[in-house]
């Protein structure tokens, strides 16, 4: 399976949970109370403490199994950057009982599909196969949960593999190098300030008992959450659920010790040049609360507010900056509710030709302080709702957008409740709301403001 497509940045991060808020928020807005429900899970826990939800579907003989693991690279120590990920890719290798790759090409040999991505705040593994294997794809999964092999002959090639993962993405890539510059200055001292696939020379430095450590300490059942989303129900899962992962001995208890982040008294520029940028572009990320962090009563007007400020076509900023005023080609917001650290509101935008970024800069600048001053309208929040609903009609009949939203939040300490919640929650939001969120974020000294613009000095 190809490296690459497991590994999660956080910029990909913010997307999909963004996606996955919107699509569970159209599934409900404007119902009544009584069609709030979204998921409608059923939950049940291991006596070892591994937390197992069953989202039934059955439009086709087909599941979804997902493993969560409540570790991403915020759970790193310093100077070990990128160890989560690392792990992540030898999972794949094999187990006292399983060759390396065997896991794969049985999932392969059956019609299914598998992959697996690390976060900052979890690493998920996944399957999606007929109903039929769904008890081989658990006592594989089971089974790498505790017997993984991990020999220098297996680390070593897999090392290069990673360090080649990280110069495609990361160090061949301007806008890449830039996003990590800009995580480095808006966290002062969170550990979201590291990039998840990690820093070269730290992925170099890693010895095999460090990754065996990492993977004793964190891998364990009281430590997992299995969602199981498809052709099946709670009462014919546990008896599985029992037999393959209620095998597995419960760890000591594990605690997520995070620090914290200071007050932040200065606004921050990065500026960046660089021989491959074809477009310039501007970008600003202030630190924002999230569903768990910091002033958390203003995350689901957050949520409502970029779909307002920069969720589309009929947007404020791209309705200013692209449609009217034609200084840009592209704009927009987006914003991460569901971080167990302080998540960031960011804005962004690409000039026309012959448009700086100082003046895309000063175009939002004039948006930002207009929603603060003045608010939005009842109208503009109830069109945002609008919108949500439409992205995403089908969501419930998804076999994957339960699992990985459940998954997800139960990862970060959120419950389940929370998520069926949801819909009424954002429903709630007013434009009041959204002013004061607005006004709480929208602050300069707690921001990075970033430039991106072509290296016209060819190197020689």
């Amino acid at each position: 399976m190809p490296s690459a497509s497991r590994h999660r940045s956080g910029r990909h991060r913010h997307l999909l949970i963004a996606a996955l808020a919107l699509l569970t928020a159209a599934l409900t807005l404007g119902a009544t109370p009584a069609l709030a429900k979204v998921f409608s899970p059923e939950t049940f826990t291991l006596k070892n403490g591994m937390q197992v939800v069953v989202v039934s579907n059955h439009r086709a003989p087909v599941v979804t199994h997902m493993v969560w693991y409540k570790v991403g690279s915020a759970d790193e120590s310093s100077g070990y950057s990128g160890i989560a990920h690392f792990l992540e890719h030898l999972m794949f290798k094999g187990t006292k009982t399983r060759k390396p790759g065997e896991f794969s090409k049985l999932i392969a040999r059956y019609g299914g599909q598998e992959n697996a991505f690390t976060s900052f705040d979890y690493t998920a593994y996944h399957q999606t196969i007929a109903r039929e294997h769904l008890e081989m794809v658990m006592e594989m999964e089971a089974d790498r949960m505790t017997n993984l092999t991990l020999t220098d002959e297996i680390i070593e090639p897999e090392r290069q593999v990673v360090r080649e993962e990280r110069r495609s993405r990361t160090d061949n890539n301007p806008a890449a190098i830039l996003s990590e510059h800009v995580s480095e200055a808006l966290y002062r001292n969170y550990p979201y300030r590291r990039p998840i696939i990690g820093y070269d020379h730290e992925i170099v430095a890693m010895t095999r008992q460090n990754i065996i450590d990492f993977y004793k300490r964190w891998y364990a059942p009281n430590n997992a959450i299995l969602v199981v989303a498809g052709d099946i129900t709670a009462k014919e899962l546990k008896p599985l659920a029992e037999k393959y992962y209620g095998a597995v001995p419960a760890a000591a208890p594990i605690t997520r010790a995070r620090p914290a982040e200071p007050p932040q008294e200065a606004a921050r520029i990065v500026a960046m040049q660089h021989t491959q940028v074809r477009q310039p572009s501007w970008r600003r990320s202030y630190l924002a609360p999230s569903y768990l962090y910091g002033e958390t009563q203003h995350a689901y007007a957050l949520q409502v507010l970029t779909e307002i400020l920069g969720g589309g076509g009929t947007s404020r900023i791209y309705r200013k900056l692209v449609i009217d005023d034609r200084k840009a080609v592209s704009a927009g917001s987006y914003y991460d509710a569901d971080s167990l650290g302080p998540s960031s509101f960011t804005i962004y935008g690409s000039p026309r030709p012959g448009v700086t970024l100082p003046e895309i800069e000063q175009a939002v600048d004039a948006e930002l302080d207009r929603v603060a001053k003045d608010g939005v309208t009842k109208d503009e929040v109830a069109r945002a709702k609008k919108r949500l609903v439409a992205s995403a009609v089908f969501a419930r009949d998804s076999f994957t957008t339960g699992a990985r939203t459940l998954g997800a939040a139960l990862a970060v300490g959120r419950k389940v409740a929370d998520v069926e919640a949801w819909p009424d929650r954002i429903t709630a939001v007013t434009a009041e709301e959204i002013q004061a969120a607005a006004k709480y974020v929208f602050v300069k000294k707690r921001s990075v403001t970033a430039f991106l613009v072509e290296d016209k000095e060819k190197p020689e």
